[in-house]
């Protein structure tokens, strides 16, 4: 919102708020262009989607659990929980500028947690579906890092839900798990972008391999579902990048944390990711 005076639309401090006036005035206003990259990444989060329920239906067969299309939930499944709904846990911070920190800590926590469920069907289904046509398990590369990225993301799960969600972490152990906190939120994205494309190629190469290189359609929705994924990580991660579009405390925020640290020397309910 521009303050007196500043026509060209610059941010400049505002004074805070008499309790008579509009609580609406200290609120921090969206960044320029966040808005923006944020339309982006929910584009092409739901073209992701889009394109591999296609490519299950138009060249798989369809979905169903108790056929022999049940493999094809796997895909699908860890598309929606590994890569959208976790891309979309991690710009919680950005996109909820507003909100109190503990309703934005919830809704980041459940995210991810929604995107675990979905991810865990997607894990049984590739399993029992091996094991019901005798194929065996966890010998190629996109099943190791598969496995990997789900386990680590589960622990990730559980070690935010400790740290900063339930009471009990003191405030100096929050400020010294949280750089490990973002930094495995991040890198755990990448990996799980990256299994997706292994586990593009190989499917690829067991269904169509004789005609792959002769450009059939299947073929190239496939690559193109390859590049949308390296382009919705790279919009996830550019967001995550710019310092400027970071959460800023608000200012009740910032006078409760150092009241509550103070008062119990060490402990600050406001440390989050």
């Amino acid at each position: 919102m521009d303050g007196p005076g500043n026509h060209l639309g610059l941010l400049v401090p505002v004074p805070l708020a008499s309790p008579g006036m509009d609580d609406s005035l200290t609120r921090p206003s969206s960044p320029a262009g966040l808005s923006c990259y944020m339309a982006v990444s929910q584009f092409l989060g739901l073209a992701l989607i889009a394109m591999t329920g296609a490519w299950m239906g138009q060249y798989r067969g369809g979905i169903a659990w108790e056929s022999s299309l049940q493999f094809n939930v796997h895909p699908l499944c860890m598309v929606i929980g590994m890569v959208f709904l976790q891309g979309d846990a991690l710009l919680v911070y950005r996109v909820f500028r507003n909100e109190t920190k503990r309703s934005t800590k919830i809704l980041h926590g459940l995210l991810h947690a929604f995107a675990l469920v979905i991810a865990l069907v997607g894990v049984i289904a590739v399993f029992d579906y091996h094991r019901k046509k005798g194929f065996a398990d966890m010998y190629s590369l996109h099943s190791w890092c598969g496995i990997t990225a789900f386990s680590l993301y589960f622990i990730q799960w559980l070690m935010g839900l400790s740290f900063f969600l339930f009471p009990g972490a003191s405030f100096s152990l929050r400020s010294k798990y949280k750089p490990q906190h973002v930094f495995f939120g991040i890198f755990l994205f990448i990996l799980s972008i990256a299994t997706c494309l292994l586990g593009i190629m190989e499917m690829l190469l067991f269904n169509i391999k004789a005609t792959y290189s002769s450009f059939v359609p299947e073929g190239i929705l496939a690559n193109v579902l390859g590049l949308l994924l390296i382009v919705f990580g790279l919009v996830i991660g550019y967001i995550l990048t710019r310092d400027e579009w970071k959460r800023p405390p608000l200012a009740e925020e910032l006078a409760l944390s150092m009241d509550f640290k103070n008062l119990t020397m060490g402990e600050s309910p406001s440390s989050s990711p």
